[in-house]
């Protein structure tokens, strides 16, 4: 089976060993995604950073070969309970129709005390 690699542009890439998504047949994974704009810009607003980490996740998916309409799972780590509601908003703009699999966890810190959110998911490609 064909192994493909989706690159974020990281230049941690090769030093800590990942990717952004990796493609094994049908099934995909992105990596935990960030709200970091390409300047390395945090906007301070949870939707924003939100809306941010699902634009930069959904863009590797797509490098893939999929869509929203193919996430199974998604995972939310959000740095404050407060931030819920506006975290959740967004995840309903993108997956109210497809529905995955989502977990929300609250955590003591994100690599970077700009982030009040980071989002990972995974996707089944049709055949």
């Amino acid at each position: 089976m064909e192994r493909q690699l989706i690159s974020s542009g990281s230049p941690y890439e090769g030093s800590v060993g990942f990717s952004r998504a990796v493609r094994l047949g049908s099934y995909v994974a992105v990596s935990g995604t960030a709200p970091i704009w390409p300047d390395g810009a945090v906007h301070p607003s949870p939707l924003s950073q939100a809306r941010r980490c699902w634009e930069i996740a959904l863009a590797a998916l797509a490098e893939a070969g999929g869509s929203p309409a193919d996430v199974i799972r998604t995972r939310h780590f959000i740095t404050s309970v407060e931030v819920t509601d506006e975290v959740s908003q967004v995840h309903g703009e993108v997956f109210g129709d497809v529905r995955p699999a989502s977990t929300m966890i609250v955590v003591a810190a994100l690599l970077d005390p700009r982030w009040v959110v980071e989002v990972e998911l995974d996707a089944i490609l049709p055949a």
